[in-house]
C-alpha cells in the first residue's frame, strides 16, 4: 500500500521546524545517549538488557519529571505521587468536550474513564479498578495508550534477587490464577511462581521513541509500546495487559453513564486541555528522537491499529475509517473490527476539544454466550446480522435482542507505524474488505 505525504498546514510549519532542529541538535549530542551511570542513577543495572542501551535516549525530563499519578516513590530516584482522583461524568463534563479522546476501561464489571488531556501531561496513572491494580499509560510521541497488571510476575530466583539488592519494599503474593491464565494466553509460555504489586513512574528516557516506565521495586525499565523489560532485573519479562481504547468522551457516556472519569485535581499544576504537541500526528511531520529503522510500507506517521502476538498485523486506520466494519482472523481467532466517528485527535490542534474528529476503533471477539456474530454496515448503523441488534464502537449493543450486552473486547493499540514498526517489524500490514473475508 503506498501512502502520499501530504503538506503540512502553514499553521504547523513552525513545530515541524522546531522539532527537526532540537531532534538534529540533540541526536548529534553524544550525552544524550543513556551511559550506564545515567541508569544507575534509575538503580537499573545495565545487564541484563534485551535491548540496545546505547538506543536509550533521554528525552529530557529527569525521572518523574513528567509525574506519573500513584506512584509509590522510589528512595534516591523520584518521591511519591498523589493517587489519581475521579469525578462524575456531569462534573468532568464542566472540562471535557463531547469529542475529546478518553481511554476507556472495563475491567472486573467496572468501567473509567481516563482522559487523553490528563495523561498527556502524567502519561501513567496508577489505579485499581474492578479490584484489579492497574496502570494505565499514554505515551504521545507514539499515541500509544495501553493498560497493564501492576502485579508483576517473577521467579523464585528474581525474587531472590531483588532480596538480596535490598532497599526496596516488595509487596509479593502467590500468582493469582487470573493472571497466571492472561499471561499464558498472552505469552504462550507458563506464569512464573510469583507477583510483585508495583506501581509505574515515567523514567525520562525513551526507546525507539517510546516511553520507557520504571517502577518501584524491581529495577526495571519497561518498554510502553510492548510491556516487555527491556533493561535491568526484569529484562525479557512481560507485563499482562488488559484492552483499552481510545473512544469519544460522549461515545464513552452512552456506553458506560456510571463509569468514573479521572479528574484534573492531579496535586499539579499544568494546562489540562491544551495540547503540547500541536500537530505531531501530521503524516509529514517528523518523530522526535527517533533514531530506529524506517519501514516504507507505510508513511512513518500513519495512525494503524496493531494486534500483537505471534504473528503481529497492523491496520491502516483510514482504511478502517473507509471499511467501517471488518472481520478478520489472526492466529487463529476471529475478529472483529469497528470504526466510528465521534474522537478527536490528542495530537493534532492546540486545544484537544475542538481538533479534528479522527474518529475511534474497537477490537472485539465476534461473540457472545458461545454464539458467533456476524456484523454489517445498514443505514448507517452496525447490525447483527443473527439477531439484527444495533452495536457502538465500545462494542455494546445499544438496541435490540441483546441490548446491554458487551463484546469481548481484544488488546490492541491506536499507534503511529514508525514505532510499532520498529518494535514489531515482522509485522503483517492488512487492509481487509468490509464484512467478513
Amino acid at each position: 500500500m503506498t501512502t502520499l505525504v501530504n503538506p503540512l498546514p502553514a499553521r504547523h510549519h513552525w513545530l515541524v521546524v522546531a522539532l527537526l532542529v532540537a531532534a538534529t541538535v540533540l541526536l548529534s549530542t553524544p550525552a544524550l545517549a543513556v551511559s550506564e551511570a545515567a541508569l544507575r542513577g534509575l538503580r537499573v543495572n545495565a545487564e541484563p538488557a534485551v535491548i540496545d542501551i546505547d538506543e536509550i535516549l533521554s528525552g529530557g525530563p529527569p525521572p518523574q519529571g513528567i509525574p506519573a499519578l500513584g506512584f509509590r516513590g522510589l528512595t534516591g530516584v523520584a518521591n511519591a505521587s498523589p493517587e489519581p482522583r475521579f469525578v462524575t461524568q456531569e462534573q468532568a463534563a464542566g472540562w471535557l468536550g463531547d469529542l475529546e479522546p478518553v481511554i476507556l476501561m472495563r475491567l472486573g464489571g467496572e468501567a473509567r474513564l481516563y482522559p487523553l488531556q490528563i495523561l498527556t501531561w502524567h502519561e501513567i496513572a496508577n489505579d485499581t479498578l474492578g479490584g484489579v491494580p492497574v496502570a494505565v499509560t499514554f505515551c504521545p510521541l507514539c499515541n500509544s495508550a495501553l493498560a497493564f497488571d501492576r502485579r508483576v510476575p517473577v521467579t523464585e530466583a528474581q525474587l531472590a534477587a531483588l532480596r538480596a539488592a535490598g532497599d526496596t519494599t516488595l509487596r509479593e503474593a502467590a500468582t493469582p490464577a487470573d493472571v497466571a491464565a492472561a499471561y499464558a494466553q498472552q505469552t504462550g509460555a507458563t506464569a512464573p511462581e510469583h507477583v510483585l504489586d508495583v506501581t509505574f513512574g515515567v523514567s525520562g528516557l525513551l526507546y525507539n521513541s517510546n516511553l520507557l516506565m520504571f517502577d518501584d521495586a524491581t529495577l526495571t525499565l519497561w518498554s510502553q509500546l510492548t510491556g516487555e523489560g527491556g533493561v535491568g532485573e526484569l529484562a525479557g519479562e512481560h507485563l499482562v495487559r488488559y484492552p483499552a481504547q481510545i473512544v469519544g468522551f460522549a461515545e464513552a457516556r452512552a456506553a458506560e453513564p456510571e463509569a468514573l472519569v479521572l479528574g484534573r485535581e492531579t496535586g499539579f499544576t499544568r494546562s489540562y486541555g491544551r495540547n503540547p504537541y500541536v500537530g505531531y500526528d501530521e503524516i509529514g511531520s517528523p518523530a522526535f528522537l527517533f533514531r530506529g529503522p524506517s519501514d516504507e510500507r507505510l508513511a512513518a506517521k500513519e495512525r494503524v491499529i496493531t494486534i500483537d502476538g505471534a504473528s503481529p498485523v497492523a491496520y491502516p486506520f483510514d482504511h478502517l475509517a473507509e471499511a467501517r466494519v471488518v472481520h478478520d482472523e489472526v492466529d487463529g481467532e476471529s475478529l472483529l473490527l469497528l470504526w466510528a466517528p465521534g474522537t478527536a485527535t490528542a495530537l493534532g490542534g492546540q486545544s484537544i476539544a475542538t481538533a479534528d474528529d479522527i474518529g475511534a476503533v474497537g477490537v472485539f471477539r465476534p461473540e457472545t454466550d458461545g454464539q458467533p456474530l456476524t456484523f454489517e454496515l445498514r443505514d448507517g448503523e452496525v447490525v447483527d446480522t443473527e439477531t439484527g441488534s444495533v452495536w457502538d464502537v465500545t462494542g455494546r449493543a445499544a438496541s435490540g435482542p441483546l441490548a446491554g450486552t458487551v463484546l469481548e473486547a481484544v488488546n490492541h493499540d491506536n499507534t503511529l507505524w514508525f514505532a510499532w514498526a520498529a518494535f514489531r517489524p515482522e509485522t503483517e500490514v492488512r487492509t481487509p474488505g468490509p464484512g467478513a473475508n
